[in-house]
Parts: C-alpha cells; sequence; structure tokens
C-alpha cells in the first residue's frame, strides 16, 4: 500500500528535489526569464500530453499527434497571409482539421476493432503525408503578425502560450473530474467489458477521447506554426513520444483506468526542466534522450509495481 501511494504521489516528490537540486546547482534556474522560457518550451508537448492523456486513460493509444501537427499546422499558415482573412479563420481551420483527424482515429478503432496502436500508427503516416501534399513539400511561410502573436507573443509579459496552456489544463482537468464524460473515460479504461455491461457506450466514449486528442494536437500544431512562423510539413517529428512520455511520467497507467491531468502537466514540465537544466550545465543535447528513456521506464515499471503491491 505504502508503494501505491509513492507511485501515485512520487512524481509530484521528484519534481520538487529536481528543482531544489538545479536551484543550488546553477544560479540561472529560478530566475523569472528561466521560468517563463521552460513554460514557453513546455506548453505545446503538453498540450499534446493533455489529449493523449484522455486516450491512454481509456485504454488506448494515439501515435500520429506529431503527424497532426504538421498537418494542422500547414493547413492553418495556408490561410493566414496577411491582408487575407481575420486570424480566428486559420485557427478555427486548424482546429477542424485536428478535430477530423481524431475523430477519423477514433471512427476506425472503434469499427474496425483494430489496436490503436495500429490504427493511429497508418495516420500517423497519412498526416505526414497530407502535410507535404499541402504544402507541396515547402514551407508555407509569409504568415500575419496577428497569427504569429499566438505563439511568439506575450500579454503582461507573460508568453501567450502559457496563457494556453493554462487555460487548456483548467478546461481539460474539469472534463476529466468534473463530467460523465470524465467518469465514462475511467470506466472504460478500468474495465471495458464491465462498462458495456452497465449501459455506457463504449464507442462513443472512445469516438469523444481521440476527437479532443486531435483537437488539442491541433492546437499544439497552430501553437508551433505560430512561434516558427512558417508551417513546417515536417514539423512534429517526435512529438508524440514526449507526450505520451509526459503522461506516463506523470503517473497515466498504460493499461488505462488511472491518471491525472495534474500528474500530465507534471511530467511534461519535469521533461522541459531536466531539458533546460542540461542545456544549462552545458550537456551536450545526446544526453537528454538517454535521461528521458531512463525515466520512461522507470515511470512504467512504478506503475507496474504499483499494482501489484
Amino acid at each position: 500500500m505504502r508503494f501505491r501511494s509513492f507511485g501515485q504521489y512520487g512524481i509530484y516528490l521528484a519534481f520538487l528535489i529536481i528543482c531544489l537540486v538545479l536551484a543550488f546547482s546553477t544560479p540561472r534556474f529560478f530566475t523569472v526569464s528561466n521560468l517563463l522560457t521552460i513554460g514557453n518550451q513546455v506548453s505545446i508537448n503538453a498540450l499534446l500530453a493533455f489529449g493523449v492523456t484522455f486516450v491512454i486513460i481509456t485504454g488506448g493509444i494515439d501515435l500520429s499527434l506529431g503527424s497532426m501537427v504538421a498537418v494542422t499546422g500547414v493547413v492553418a499558415a495556408t490561410f493566414a497571409h496577411p491582408d487575407t482573412y481575420p486570424v480566428i479563420v486559420p485557427i478555427v481551420i486548424g482546429l477542424g482539421a485536428g478535430l477530423g483527424i481524431g475523430a477519423f482515429n477514433g471512427f476506425v478503432v472503434t469499427k474496425s476493432k483494430v489496436p490503436p496502436f495500429i490504427v493511429t500508427l497508418g495516420t500517423m503516416t497519412i498526416g505526414r503525408g497530407l502535410a507535404l501534399i499541402l504544402s507541396k513539400g515547402r514551407p508555407v511561410s509569409n504568415l500575419s503578425d496577428s497569427f504569429n502573436f499566438i505563439g511568439g507573443g506575450n500579454v503582461l509579459g507573460i508568453p501567450f502560450p502559457i496563457i494556453i496552456l493554462i487555460v487548456a489544463f483548467i478546461v481539460c482537468s474539469i472534463l476529466l473530474n468534473k463530467t460523465i464524460l470524465g467518469r465514462y473515460m475511467y470506466a472504460v479504461g478500468g474495465n471495458e467489458p464491465a462498462a458495456r455491461a452497465s449501459g455506457i457506450r463504449v464507442n462513443n466514449v472512445k469516438m469523444w477521447v481521440y476527437t479532443i486528442c486531435g483537437i488539442l494536437s491541433a492546437m499544439g500544431g497552430i501553437l508551433l506554426t505560430s512561434r516558427i512562423t512558417t508551417g513546417q510539413p515536417n514539423a512534429g517529428a517526435g512529438f508524440e513520444l514526449d507526450a505520451i512520455a509526459a503522461a506516463i511520467i506523470g503517473g497515466t497507467s498504460t493499461s488505462g483506468g488511472t491518471g491525472t491531468m495534474t500528474g500530465t502537466l507534471i511530467g511534461a514540465l519535469l521533461i522541459g526542466v531536466i531539458s533546460n537544466s542540461l542545456d544549462l550545465l552545458n550537456v551536450t543535447s545526446y544526453y537528454q534522450q538517454v535521461v528521458m528513456g531512463v525515466i520512461i521506464i522507470g515511470a512504467v515499471v512504478l506503475d507496474s509495481m504499483g499494482k501489484k503491491s
């Protein structure tokens, strides 16, 4: 029982200890500018991680996140040129593209009974191809200042992506913890046959989670496109791994039925803090992937041992 409690709350303790160690090892870590930089850098991964947390809680997985970032970014950039459309147009169209891809994932998963790993692996390839087709293999540039503000602007000194991240966290937390759909997600992931027997429309729940995941991925795609001021068809490569890592590190169980948005946020922040600290300590970026791999394996091991205790 004690080990299960550590598995649930160990991530918070680990995050606190790492921050304290870094505060003593490098004075630059706890400066306001560096903390804002971490939040800004983490925002995209956290948005994707929130989406995939919903999916993993229901017992699924989504490997198409990175490709959705690319294709939604290209779509949004296509409508974000100066003196063409109001900024709301590329935002809505980009989010709509993410909604459509997410709904497609959910439809295929629920109707074909093919494992989500295979379905989203296929969608990952399709999405990347669509991004290349729509952009003709070239970056979509010359974006309006109002669109570029989304990923590069600030409000009262706070980067706008951090504001978006905070709002998304609040909305996702409410959805997961305070709504019937959120309770159904836990029920489906915890015991799908029992959920069906109790009258829960499992397929509808899965459709919702993949669709929500698509929308959040599109938000990440729009943020990234705005930040780098171009729609890159090759953007988002590997983003799905970082997002899944953040969810798992934050305590979302790979077998479904367990997970919180707070844990996922801490997981994303932990990844960002470690990456930032290695940069501050002048450690080569190659070691970051090794460290992340060790942390992911450790998180999964703790999750497995917590279930057995």
